[in-house]
Protein backbone atom coordinates (compact mmCIF):
# COMPACT_ATOMS: atom_id res chain seq x y z
CA UNK A 1 0.00 0.00 0.00
CA UNK A 2 1.22 3.37 -1.00
CA UNK A 3 -1.06 5.69 1.29
CA UNK A 4 0.88 9.13 -0.32
CA UNK A 5 -0.99 8.56 -3.67
CA UNK A 6 -4.32 8.95 -5.53
CA UNK A 7 -5.78 8.84 -8.89
CA UNK A 8 -8.77 10.81 -9.79
CA UNK A 9 -11.90 8.51 -10.82
CA UNK A 10 -14.52 9.99 -12.70
CA UNK A 11 -17.50 7.12 -11.73
CA UNK A 12 -20.38 7.25 -14.41
CA UNK A 13 -23.72 9.48 -13.80
CA UNK A 14 -26.80 6.16 -12.79
CA UNK A 15 -29.67 8.48 -12.69
CA UNK A 16 -30.94 5.84 -14.80
CA UNK A 17 -29.04 2.38 -13.89
CA UNK A 18 -31.38 0.20 -16.04
CA UNK A 19 -30.48 2.59 -19.02
CA UNK A 20 -27.44 2.69 -18.20
CA UNK A 21 -26.46 -1.31 -17.74
CA UNK A 22 -28.53 -1.77 -21.30
CA UNK A 23 -26.23 0.79 -23.10
CA UNK A 24 -22.91 -0.93 -21.58
CA UNK A 25 -24.46 -4.41 -22.44
CA UNK A 26 -24.97 -2.70 -26.03
CA UNK A 27 -21.12 -2.19 -26.74
CA UNK A 28 -19.96 -5.46 -24.86
CA UNK A 29 -22.18 -6.96 -27.06
CA UNK A 30 -20.71 -5.16 -30.22
CA UNK A 31 -16.81 -6.55 -28.77
CA UNK A 32 -18.13 -9.96 -27.82
CA UNK A 33 -19.74 -10.83 -31.45
CA UNK A 34 -17.45 -8.68 -33.24
CA UNK A 35 -15.31 -11.77 -34.55
CA UNK A 36 -18.72 -13.29 -36.08
CA UNK A 37 -19.71 -9.74 -37.43
CA UNK A 38 -16.43 -9.45 -39.59
CA UNK A 39 -17.42 -13.21 -41.28
CA UNK A 40 -20.21 -11.54 -41.80
CA UNK A 41 -19.15 -8.59 -43.81
CA UNK A 42 -19.96 -6.14 -40.66
CA UNK A 43 -16.64 -3.99 -39.46
CA UNK A 44 -16.50 -3.38 -35.71
CA UNK A 45 -14.59 -0.53 -35.40
CA UNK A 46 -13.89 1.95 -31.76
CA UNK A 47 -13.13 5.67 -32.61
CA UNK A 48 -11.91 8.04 -30.81
CA UNK A 49 -9.92 11.20 -31.16
CA UNK A 50 -6.45 12.14 -29.02
CA UNK A 51 -6.21 15.62 -29.18
CA UNK A 52 -3.23 18.67 -28.25
CA UNK A 53 -0.16 15.47 -28.91
CA UNK A 54 2.38 18.06 -28.66
CA UNK A 55 5.64 18.11 -31.32
CA UNK A 56 8.06 18.29 -28.57
CA UNK A 57 11.67 18.52 -30.07
CA UNK A 58 14.10 17.25 -26.60
CA UNK A 59 17.64 18.18 -26.07
CA UNK A 60 20.21 15.87 -27.69
CA UNK A 61 21.71 14.51 -24.80
CA UNK A 62 21.86 10.62 -24.17
CA UNK A 63 20.10 9.08 -21.66
CA UNK A 64 21.25 7.80 -18.50
CA UNK A 65 19.94 4.37 -18.46
CA UNK A 66 18.36 2.42 -15.02
CA UNK A 67 20.79 1.01 -12.99
CA UNK A 68 20.03 -1.67 -10.05
CA UNK A 69 21.06 -1.33 -6.88
CA UNK A 70 24.80 -2.47 -6.17
CA UNK A 71 24.39 -5.27 -3.42
CA UNK A 72 28.31 -5.13 -3.03
CA UNK A 73 28.66 -1.60 -1.93
CA UNK A 74 26.65 -0.34 1.29
CA UNK A 75 23.86 2.15 0.59
CA UNK A 76 24.22 2.25 -3.02
CA UNK A 77 20.59 2.65 -4.23
CA UNK A 78 19.48 2.39 -7.84
CA UNK A 79 17.85 5.01 -10.19
CA UNK A 80 15.69 5.59 -12.98
CA UNK A 81 16.36 6.06 -16.19
CA UNK A 82 17.47 9.43 -16.41
CA UNK A 83 16.36 11.61 -19.53
CA UNK A 84 16.93 15.58 -20.71
CA UNK A 85 14.41 17.77 -19.17
CA UNK A 86 15.32 20.71 -21.65
CA UNK A 87 13.07 20.77 -24.92
CA UNK A 88 11.62 23.26 -27.65
CA UNK A 89 7.63 22.96 -28.34
CA UNK A 90 7.05 22.89 -32.30
CA UNK A 91 2.73 22.76 -32.22
CA UNK A 92 0.29 20.15 -31.68
CA UNK A 93 -1.57 17.65 -33.48
CA UNK A 94 -4.79 15.97 -33.42
CA UNK A 95 -5.23 12.28 -34.14
CA UNK A 96 -8.53 10.73 -34.87
CA UNK A 97 -8.26 6.82 -35.34
CA UNK A 98 -10.60 3.73 -35.73
CA UNK A 99 -9.50 0.79 -34.03
CA UNK A 100 -10.88 -2.73 -36.05
CA UNK A 101 -11.89 -4.84 -32.96
CA UNK A 102 -12.43 -7.89 -34.87
CA UNK A 103 -8.54 -7.90 -36.05
CA UNK A 104 -6.94 -5.46 -33.46
CA UNK A 105 -5.70 -3.62 -36.01
CA UNK A 106 -5.98 0.22 -36.83
CA UNK A 107 -8.37 0.29 -39.54
CA UNK A 108 -7.54 3.87 -40.43
CA UNK A 109 -5.50 6.96 -38.73
CA UNK A 110 -6.10 10.64 -39.71
CA UNK A 111 -3.85 13.73 -38.20
CA UNK A 112 -4.52 16.85 -38.52
CA UNK A 113 -4.54 20.61 -36.33
CA UNK A 114 -8.61 20.45 -35.21
CA UNK A 115 -10.77 18.18 -33.95
CA UNK A 116 -14.22 19.80 -35.41
CA UNK A 117 -17.49 18.24 -36.56
CA UNK A 118 -16.00 18.21 -40.28
CA UNK A 119 -13.03 16.51 -39.39
CA UNK A 120 -14.58 13.61 -37.53
CA UNK A 121 -16.90 13.24 -40.64
CA UNK A 122 -14.45 13.10 -43.03
CA UNK A 123 -12.82 10.74 -40.88
CA UNK A 124 -15.62 8.02 -41.02
CA UNK A 125 -16.04 8.38 -44.86
CA UNK A 126 -12.40 7.44 -45.10
CA UNK A 127 -13.23 4.34 -42.88
CA UNK A 128 -16.17 3.73 -44.87
CA UNK A 129 -14.24 3.80 -48.43
CA UNK A 130 -12.11 1.40 -47.40
CA UNK A 131 -15.23 -1.02 -47.86
CA UNK A 132 -18.36 1.07 -49.31
CA UNK A 133 -20.46 -1.91 -49.46
CA UNK A 134 -19.64 -3.82 -45.79
CA UNK A 135 -21.59 -2.83 -42.56
CA UNK A 136 -20.34 -0.49 -40.53
CA UNK A 137 -20.70 -0.51 -36.50
CA UNK A 138 -18.78 2.94 -35.23
CA UNK A 139 -18.42 2.64 -31.50
CA UNK A 140 -17.71 6.56 -29.95
CA UNK A 141 -18.29 8.38 -26.89
CA UNK A 142 -20.94 11.41 -26.51
CA UNK A 143 -18.76 14.19 -27.92
CA UNK A 144 -20.63 16.50 -30.20
CA UNK A 145 -19.00 16.07 -33.22
CA UNK A 146 -20.09 12.41 -33.12
CA UNK A 147 -23.75 13.16 -33.89
CA UNK A 148 -23.35 16.23 -36.10
CA UNK A 149 -25.18 17.98 -38.40
CA UNK A 150 -22.46 16.79 -41.10
CA UNK A 151 -22.09 13.31 -39.81
CA UNK A 152 -25.80 12.66 -40.43
CA UNK A 153 -26.06 14.09 -43.89
CA UNK A 154 -23.02 12.02 -44.44
CA UNK A 155 -24.59 8.72 -43.42
CA UNK A 156 -28.20 9.74 -44.91
CA UNK A 157 -26.25 10.01 -48.30
CA UNK A 158 -23.72 6.93 -48.00
CA UNK A 159 -27.37 5.40 -47.34
CA UNK A 160 -29.21 6.62 -50.78
CA UNK A 161 -32.02 7.86 -47.50
CA UNK A 162 -33.56 10.49 -49.51
CA UNK A 163 -36.03 11.61 -46.73
CA UNK A 164 -36.13 15.34 -45.39
CA UNK A 165 -33.78 15.37 -42.65
CA UNK A 166 -35.36 18.51 -41.38
CA UNK A 167 -33.29 21.35 -40.23
CA UNK A 168 -31.10 22.18 -36.68
CA UNK A 169 -32.50 23.47 -33.44
CA UNK A 170 -36.11 23.49 -35.51
CA UNK A 171 -37.14 20.13 -36.47
CA UNK A 172 -36.87 16.60 -37.44
CA UNK A 173 -34.43 14.38 -37.22
CA UNK A 174 -31.56 16.88 -37.43
CA UNK A 175 -33.44 18.77 -34.85
CA UNK A 176 -31.43 18.20 -31.52
CA UNK A 177 -28.43 15.43 -30.53
CA UNK A 178 -31.15 12.94 -29.04
CA UNK A 179 -32.78 13.01 -32.50
CA UNK A 180 -29.65 13.02 -34.50
CA UNK A 181 -28.24 9.74 -32.38
CA UNK A 182 -31.21 8.22 -32.66
CA UNK A 183 -31.04 7.82 -36.92
CA UNK A 184 -27.29 7.30 -36.89
CA UNK A 185 -27.64 4.18 -34.05
CA UNK A 186 -30.79 2.75 -36.14
CA UNK A 187 -30.39 -0.83 -36.05
CA UNK A 188 -31.57 -1.22 -39.64
CA UNK A 189 -28.96 0.91 -41.04
CA UNK A 190 -25.54 -0.47 -43.16
CA UNK A 191 -23.29 2.01 -41.35
CA UNK A 192 -24.59 2.71 -37.71
CA UNK A 193 -23.03 4.14 -34.50
CA UNK A 194 -23.21 3.12 -31.04
CA UNK A 195 -23.24 5.19 -28.31
CA UNK A 196 -20.94 4.45 -24.75
CA UNK A 197 -22.77 5.98 -21.91
CA UNK A 198 -21.11 9.52 -20.38
CA UNK A 199 -17.76 8.87 -18.94
CA UNK A 200 -17.55 5.36 -19.68
CA UNK A 201 -13.73 6.03 -21.89
CA UNK A 202 -12.38 2.99 -20.08
CA UNK A 203 -15.23 0.77 -22.28
CA UNK A 204 -13.30 2.07 -25.81
CA UNK A 205 -11.04 -0.14 -27.06
CA UNK A 206 -9.25 2.54 -29.13
CA UNK A 207 -8.26 4.16 -25.80
CA UNK A 208 -6.30 0.82 -24.66
CA UNK A 209 -4.40 1.66 -28.24
CA UNK A 210 -3.87 5.43 -27.35
CA UNK A 211 -2.28 3.62 -24.30
CA UNK A 212 0.08 2.10 -26.37
CA UNK A 213 1.34 4.80 -28.62
CA UNK A 214 2.06 6.96 -25.76
CA UNK A 215 4.55 4.16 -23.89
CA UNK A 216 6.11 3.15 -27.49
CA UNK A 217 6.29 6.36 -29.16
CA UNK A 218 4.91 9.80 -27.48
CA UNK A 219 6.35 9.51 -23.83
CA UNK A 220 10.36 9.09 -25.26
CA UNK A 221 9.81 10.45 -28.51
CA UNK A 222 11.72 13.92 -30.08
CA UNK A 223 10.03 15.11 -32.74
CA UNK A 224 11.44 18.53 -34.72
CA UNK A 225 8.20 19.66 -36.12
CA UNK A 226 4.56 18.89 -36.05
CA UNK A 227 5.08 17.30 -39.54
CA UNK A 228 7.83 14.86 -38.36
CA UNK A 229 5.54 14.05 -35.36
CA UNK A 230 2.59 13.07 -37.79
CA UNK A 231 5.27 10.70 -40.16
CA UNK A 232 6.25 8.80 -37.15
CA UNK A 233 2.71 8.43 -35.10
CA UNK A 234 1.65 7.00 -39.11
CA UNK A 235 4.92 5.30 -39.14
CA UNK A 236 4.17 3.25 -35.69
CA UNK A 237 0.59 2.57 -37.07
CA UNK A 238 1.94 0.80 -39.97
CA UNK A 239 4.58 -1.04 -37.71
CA UNK A 240 1.83 -2.06 -35.06
CA UNK A 241 -0.73 -3.45 -37.68
CA UNK A 242 2.41 -5.35 -38.91
CA UNK A 243 4.30 -6.91 -35.93
CA UNK A 244 1.64 -6.38 -32.50
CA UNK A 245 -1.46 -6.29 -33.72
CA UNK A 246 -4.17 -8.76 -32.09
CA UNK A 247 -7.40 -9.09 -30.96
CA UNK A 248 -8.30 -7.87 -27.12
CA UNK A 249 -9.39 -10.40 -24.82
CA UNK A 250 -12.32 -8.56 -23.56
CA UNK A 251 -13.82 -10.00 -20.74
CA UNK A 252 -15.87 -7.22 -19.22
CA UNK A 253 -19.37 -8.53 -19.65
CA UNK A 254 -21.42 -5.79 -17.96
CA UNK A 255 -21.52 -6.43 -14.77
CA UNK A 256 -22.07 -3.94 -12.35
CA UNK A 257 -18.98 -2.45 -10.78
CA UNK A 258 -18.01 -2.15 -6.78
Amino acid sequence: MQPHRSEYWLHPPREDAEEFGREVQQVCDVYLQAAALEKQGVHAVSSDEKTAIQAIERRITPARPAEPPDGCEPGRHGHAERREHTYRRHGTLTLIVSFLVALGKVRLATAGPTRGERDFQQHVAQVVATDPQAGWIFLVDRLNTHDSESLVRYVAAALGDAQDLGKKGRRGILKCAASRRTYLSDCEHRIRFVYLPKHTSWLNQVECWFGILVRRLLKRGSFRSVEDLKARILAFVDYFNQTMAKPMRWTYTGRPLS
